[in-house]
């Protein structure tokens, strides 16, 4: 959407045709005429377009016959927000959006005004070295609204087997005898053990999702739970969601997978 944005800054009504709806699509669909890059894009939007069509105009019954056949024969499911934006996802997914803006870039005077944004000396090179990263990227596994936590980083996984596996680890030769690790934890299930979970949870709200975004993060924050007791450091963070701000903290011992005798 962003980009979609950008490429519709004082666009010439000439680049984006007087009739159709679609700015984006003529667009594209006059840049493809000189670009091969672009064109490529624009056979594939088609195709694309017309399996759409005829997804819709298939009857609902005869649609799971059809997934029976042949991988080749299955369309692809399109949300709603993706055919809006099917141009630009399009390129991106084929790892050529930068390549298309560049030369949009290149080619401004045709297809913008001169105080347009991809017109801009400076903003229009800064636009397409930014899409060179996002083009970089493969897009075969995009996570939909149930794989939030089916589908966990490395350094989650990381995290995860460091907290639950303290717990079992009280015989190892490799721990560090000054940590005394607490032993009425060794008996009980570690997924019913609550300061586990809150553990688990915790590490999971670290990791950026559709959910909660992590806005900030600090290490070694110094923490006095009690007036007598010494200041400990810990993993300060604060995080986004849809309703409210919330500040965390956890000690760093707890973030390396070990835990000591005091409260």
């Amino acid at each position: 959407g962003v980009v979609e944005a950008c490429l519709l800054h004082m666009l010439k009504r000439r680049a984006a045709g007087f009739l159709r709806s679609d700015k984006v699509a003529a667009l594209f669909t006059k840049v493809g005429k000189t670009c091969p890059v672009a064109g490529d894009v624009c056979k594939k939007v088609q195709e694309l377009q017309q399996q759409v069509e005829s997804r819709k105009n298939q009857p609902s019954g005869q649609e799971p016959l059809k997934r029976q056949g042949s991988t080749a024969s299955k369309t692809p499911v399109l949300t709603p927000q993706a055919i809006k934006h099917i141009w630009v996802r399009t390129a991106l997914i084929e790892k050529v959006l930068d390549k298309i803006v560049q030369y949009i870039v290149d080619n401004c005077s045709k297809y913008y005004e001169k105080d347009a944004l991809l017109a801009d000396p400076v903003c229009g090179p800064i636009l397409a070295s930014l899409l060179v990263g996002p083009c970089a990227l493969e897009y075969t596994k995009l996570k939909t609204a149930d794989h939030y936590w089916t589908d966990p980083s490395a350094d989650e996984l990381v995290q995860r087997h460091r907290i639950q596996g303290v717990h079992g680890r009280q015989d190892s030769p490799s721990k560090r005898p000054a940590l005394g690790i607490r032993k009425r934890h060794s008996s009980g299930s570690t997924s019913e053990d609550p300061f586990a979970a809150s553990a688990r949870e915790y590490v999971e709200s670290l990791h950026q999702n559709s959910r909660t975004h992590l806005l900030y993060g600090k290490n070694n924050v110094l923490v006095q739970p009690k007036d007598d007791l010494e200041a400990i450091p810990g993993y300060l963070s604060l995080h986004q969601s849809a309703d409210n701000l919330t500040l965390k903290w956890t000690p760093n011992q707890l973030m390396n997978g070990t835990l000591v005798d005091s409260e």
